[in-house]
């Protein structure tokens, strides 16, 4: 069994009403849930058509409906069934009749299909509830004013307004659903939009102009200042600073030149560019972002499937109800006419609208939300899942850390400023390509020393590189280059252990056979890791740090942003059974990191947070996925998709509520059917508004008060240091 996504009922895989979008099958209960899924714009049109004669019928019998209220307040008219005495030809019955046939046939003609097709499928569903209310409204007026004698009783009055005006309550009520509903699932069309409808591309030697979807792999297209770039590509020619906002919510543009890739929809700020295609169609950054913004949006979590069982046996629980109420009416009380018109608002009352998209419309809300500020939530699951999170596992290389090392200190140990030994160890390192090298390379751009080409160079592998500059013998490297090398390293000892100690790498620079200095280099920590902890724990979430590092570097990482529990030297394909083993201590755990080589551990944990660029997405093993490289957007998920929850649970509970609440009254005759109508209607205003409110939701909520505490925390630090 499957669930409509319009209506939200279950319904049969096999009836054939079936539809595939975003590589997905969805099935349908009848003909208008399908139009409306792959036809939203059409079909809306269609019923504003049907409103317009729904609501002008009921209109027009209110109207009547006063005035004959009036004329027999004045004593003017008496009535009855009976012939309208001031209206020739035509009796006040027969008027209506030719008011609400329109109305009952037309406006109401979806909610007959629909009924139609669940009746062939022997099932039920919310079209057939109405079908049967209003349908036996208007069969009963119709045959009391064309075959009185066939109804027992002396007074008969006609109830063509109760059909006419349910079916204006309930057409009106679904298309302010389905108004609100695409107002809320607007990220999907926002984040379409960001493309350029048109590119410049070059072809055959010459400048053309082409819809952006006809873009094939490796085309050059033209980029101009100002501009969108149509598709994901790698600049060729130009440089220029892109402004990625829109993608990885970066608000700074990013500098770029020939060989960076650049993702699509993101601008052009600066210089021309030319760019190859290297992503088109679904494979785009862009796309795949919405494809899983889909998927997410279509997704039923455990509580709906929930309600969805419920609402499954409820439809025909409510036909039984409806009928007993008119078996007890019309045979313990002797009254058909109240039988009658409880079993219309038994009906009526009892359709689970608000059931059917309780859980969709807060989903769709909240997922919407998230992919505007970056965060994709794959489905509903991992919505109902984070709420139970008590531990989070953090890689480090690459997640709390940049993953790229920088130099931090230079320690100079005799008479040469810090600016020369960075200036002889830069010298003999820029003809290396390590990582190590190239970060000390990197310090001396900064610092704008100028670096000059060594006279002689050789890089020894796992001890460090030697040169010849301006006739000096310069060594950078470990402990065991300088022993190699008969260089005496006991003055550099104590500094040496102090920088390792704080998890640095420490690389000695000799000229001469004499230890001058030190340049130490680390991976660097991410600007937002120690307030990312803290959120986590003012959420009361555990912080754990896993990696492949040895001990002492693990906890120097560690103590900076404020994890107290590490497990270290742990191999990549071993992560995996780390969270295993926590979750078997009763833990429930999310594991975030690159979604990469982390992919086992995040398969394994509870809720997988990967965080990577937009143009990975496809790859990434996560149920959360945030494309900034932002660490704060771990609490900002979480505290989300627990927002998003709650209003899942507030809807359910008012559906519940409404419909077991108003079938008793319903049934006692306390409900008139057109307020049952009205009261349907607004229930499903009601989840939806509801549901709405989410948009509201600021996702940096409560960060004010982290910021002020992280930034008193570093000045009592710079204070210590002092």
């Amino acid at each position: 069994m499957a669930k409509d996504p319009v209506c939200g009922m279950i319904v049969n895989e096999k009836s054939g009403l079936s539809s595939d979008f975003g590589g997905k099958k969805f099935y349908f209960c009848s003909p208008t849930c399908q139009k409306t899924f792959t036809e939203p714009e059409k079909e809306l049109s269609r019923m504003k058509k049907r409103i317009y004669v729904a609501t002008s019928g009921a209109l027009a019998l209110a109207i009547i409906r006063g005035a004959l209220y009036l004329g027999v307040a004045a004593g003017a008219i008496t009535v009855s069934w009976v012939p309208f005495p001031e209206i020739p030809f035509l009796s006040y019955g027969l008027l209506l009749f030719i008011i609400v046939t329109p109305v009952q046939f037309i406006g109401g003609w979806t909610f007959y299909v629909g009924a139609f097709h669940a009746i062939l499928k022997k099932t039920a569903n919310m079209d057939l509830l109405i079908s049967i209310g209003t349908l036996t409204a208007y069969i009963y007026s119709t045959v009391v004013l064309f075959f009185p004698d066939a109804i027992p009783g002396d007074e008969k009055f006609v109830y063509f307004e109760v059909s006419a005006v349910i079916i204006a309550f309930v057409l009106l009520g679904k298309y302010m659903e389905e108004a609100i509903k695409k107002k809320s699932s607007s990220a999907v069309k926002k984040l379409l939009d960001l493309s350029p409808p048109m590119a410049r591309v070059v072809r055959d030697s010459s400048e053309i102009e082409i819809p952006s979807n006809q873009i094939k792999l490796d085309d050059i297209m033209i980029v101009k200042p100002g501009e969108k770039i149509p598709t994901d590509g790698v600049i060729i020619s130009g440089e220029s600073s892109i402004d990625e906002k829109m993608i990885t919510g970066e608000s700074l543009p990013v500098g770029k030149k020939p060989g960076d890739q650049v993702i699509g929809a993101t601008v052009n700020k600066q210089g021309l560019l030319q760019i190859k295609a290297s992503k088109v169609g679904k494979e785009t950054a862009l796309s795949q972002i919405v494809h899983v913004v889909e998927q997410a949006q279509s997704s039923t979590a455990k509580v709906q499937r929930m309600a969805d069982s419920i609402a499954a046996k409820f439809v025909p629980s409510v036909v039984s109800a409806a009928v007993v109420t008119f078996l007890l009416w019309y045979f313990v009380m002797g009254d058909f006419i109240a039988g009658m018109l409880a079993f219309v608002a038994v009906m009526i009352i009892a359709c689970p609208c608000a059931l059917g998209v309780a859980t969709p419309a807060a989903l769709m809300v909240g997922v919407g939300k998230g992919a505007e500020s970056g965060i994709l939530i794959r489905g509903a699951e991992y919505l109902e899942r984070s709420q139970k999170i008590n531990t989070i596992v953090f890689d480090k290389t690459g997640t709390i850390t940049k993953g790229e090392p920088d130099v931090t200190d230079i320690v100079s140990l005799n008479e040469l400023t810090e600016r020369q030994i960075l200036e002889y160890g830069g010298t003999v390192e820029s003809g290396s390509e390590h990582p190590i090298a190239q970060a000390i390379v990197n310090k001396v751009k900064e610092m704008k020393i100028p670096l000059i080409a060594p006279d002689e160079f050789e890089s020894l592998n796992g001890l460090g590189v030697r040169g010849i500059v301006h006739g000096k013998k310069i060594y950078d490297g470990n402990r065991q280059m300088m022993k190699q090398f008969s260089i005496d390293a006991s003055l550099a000892e104590q500094n040496m252990e102090r920088l390792e100690s704080e998890g640095k790498t420490a690389i000695m620079v000799a000229i001469d056979d004499k230890i001058e200095g030190i340049i130490a280099v680390a991976d660097s920590l991410k600007e937002t890791s120690q307030m990312a902890i803290m959120a986590l724990t003012d959420l009361g979430i555990e912080s754990i740090m896993i990696t492949g590092d040895n001990e002492k570097t693990a906890k120097a990482i560690a103590q900076k942003v404020g994890i107290e529990k590490i497990i270290a030297n742990v191999l990549p394909a071993d992560k995996a059974k780390e969270i295993k083993k926590l979750q078997d201590q009763g833990k429930f755990v999310a594991m975030v990191g690159d979604g990469i080589n982390d992919a086992p551990a995040l398969a394994q944990a509870d809720i997988g947070i990967a965080i990577g660029s937009g143009s990975d997405i496809a790859k990434e093993t996560g149920g959360i996925i945030l494309i900034r490289d932002d660490l704060m957007d771990v609490s900002r998920a979480i505290r989300l998709s627990r927002a998003t929850m709650k209003k899942i649970k507030q809807n359910l509970f008012w559906a519940f509520a409404y419909n077991s609440g108003g079938i008793p009254i319903a049934a006692l005759g306390l409900l008139n059917p057109i307020f049952a109508a009205a009261a349907m209607a607004l229930s499903s205003i009601s989840v939806i508004a509801n549901s709405s409110l989410l948009r509201r939701y600021k996702i940096t909520s409560g960060e004010e008060k982290l910021m002020k505490n992280y930034q008193s925390q570093q000045q009592k630090l710079e204070r210590a240091k002092l």
